[in-house]
Parts: structure tokens; C-alpha cells; sequence
């Protein structure tokens, strides 16, 4: 089937399989290797890209449903020049350890700031309680987020 979709900014019209998921195309059709495959059921969170501004995890959504849609991946949010704030907190803050989790958990983080009013750390928890991270404690990703959160509002 025939789905056209903007990735990153750039609209791609593909033919693929009926069963493709959204991860699959992002990482084999279009070569955007930031979103990572981690369990395959939507539980670990490692998928987590922007559906028309919020996060979801794409290895639960088919490409065929994305048709006509804007997808945002860790590639298209900053670039080494020029580091998202969620990114450079994430770096200050040392929120990360083998990296594996860190682009899904940025951009459930991402989406949390944006639509979450105050942020305290149990919030910051719970708002990412759909993304797991097995080297952290959690602690630094949770000081990450609130050290973004101020620059993300004043970007906005």
C-alpha cells in the first residue's frame, strides 16, 4: 500500500506492507536508526517518536495509519551543532548511561513539558513511567527533565 508521510520535515510517499510498522519504516525504509526496537510490545519505550506532536510508541502503530501525518524522530528535534534543550540537559545532567533508552525517554520527555503545567519529580516519574531505563536509577533523568523544562518554556 501507498502511504505519504512527513518525517522530520521531509514528506516520503511508500509502498509498503500492509503489517509495516512505523519503527520498521522509520529504521530500514528511511535509514533514521535513532528510534531503536527494545521489546517489541510497547513496553519499554525505546520506539517513542512524535506523532503529530505527541509521543507514541511507534512499534505498536502501523504505517498505513501515519498516512497524511507528521512523525518526528530524535533526528529531527536537534543536531550536534545545535542540541535540543531536553537533549542538553540530558547531557549536563549525565542522564544516561549506554544510551539505549535515552532518544525514546527524550521524546516522552519532550512531550511531557509541553503538556504538563508544574512539574515536580514524582510528576516527572510518572510521566515517564512508560519508558524503562535498566542502567539508571532514574534519578538524573528526572533532574534532566526538570533542567529542561524552563528552557523549553521559554523557546515555546
Amino acid at each position: 500500500m501507498k502511504v505519504t508521510l512527513t518525517v522530520n520535515g521531509i514528506t516520503h510517499t511508500l509502498d509498503v506492507p500492509d503489517n509495516m510498522l512505523v519503527v520498521d519504516v522509520l529504521r530500514e525504509t528511511l535509514g533514521l536508526t535513532g528510534t531503536h526496537v527494545g521489546c517489541d510490545t510497547s513496553q519499554c519505550g525505546a520506539c517513542t517518536v512524535h506523532l503529530d506532536g505527541r509521543s507514541v510508541k511507534s512499534c505498536s502503530i502501523l504505517a498505513a495509519q501515519v498516512d497524511g501525518r507528521e512523525v518526528t524522530t530524535i533526528e529531527g528535534i536537534g543536531s550536534a551543532d545545535a542540541l535540543h534543550p531536553m537533549q542538553a540537559a540530558f547531557r549536563e545532567c549525565h542522564a544516561l548511561q549506554c544510551g539505549f533508552c535515552t532518544p525514546g525517554m527524550i521524546m516522552s520527555a519532550i512531550d511531557l513539558v509541553m503538556s504538563a503545567d508544574n512539574l515536580d519529580p514524582p510528576t516527572v516519574r510518572e510521566g515517564l513511567e512508560g519508558n524503562l531505563c535498566r542502567c539508571t536509577g532514574y534519578h538524573n533523568i528526572v533532574q534532566a527533565v526538570l533542567r529542561a523544562a524552563p528552557r523549553m518554556k521559554q523557546t515555546s
